[in-house]
């Protein structure tokens, strides 16, 4: 799917950082209704900071129209103690205002991330979806993801009866 001729998908730059934290506030807050632990203002701080590093290192890409920014990616290569043997790209975030989703918007901004990760020499992509956020994993389905490792939680007080068997 395209994405609409008048929204521009572009490197964001230092004037959209405040909007970009803003943003990540309204997908955090949509998050809860899917079970996500993050308290979405809460946060607002430190996704500030988030927000600064990734346009100082180019890894946020933000849609416009109009000139208002309408959703915006995230994203880096992975860092970690183990080696692997591929390169891994994360896409930390990636989000649609409500009023101009399934236009397109959020597949050009995956598809932009990705090149941008392909350019910085990685093999593989990894991303996250809530569980019971069905919209978001089939979207990512229908770019080609599929899963790769299953997060499991429980509430540590949970009464629930287990047996050697389970």
């Amino acid at each position: 799917m395209q994405h609409p001729t008048d929204v521009t998908i572009e490197p964001a730059d230092a004037s959209d950082v405040d909007t970009l934290a803003e943003l990540w506030v309204e997908l955090a807050a949509d998050q809860r209704r899917y079970g996500s632990h993050l308290l979405a203002a809460d946060n607002g701080s430190r996704i500030l900071e988030a927000m600064r590093h990734h346009v100082a290192t180019d890894t946020a890409i933000v849609a416009r129209r109009d000139g208002d920014l309408v959703g915006f990616v995230t994203f880096e290569v992975e860092t970690g103690r183990y080696r692997q043997d591929a390169v891994r790209g994360i896409v930390h975030n990636i989000y649609v205002r409500d009023p101009d989703r399934s236009e397109g918007i959020g597949s050009g901004l995956l598809d932009a991330a990705e090149d941008a990760l392909r350019d910085m020499g990685v093999d593989i992509v990894a991303l996250q979806a809530m569980a019971d956020n069905a919209d978001a994993r089939a979207f990512y389905h229908r770019h080609g993801y599929a899963a790769h490792r299953i997060e499991l939680e429980k509430p540590i007080n949970d009464d629930l009866v287990t047996s050697d068997s389970d």
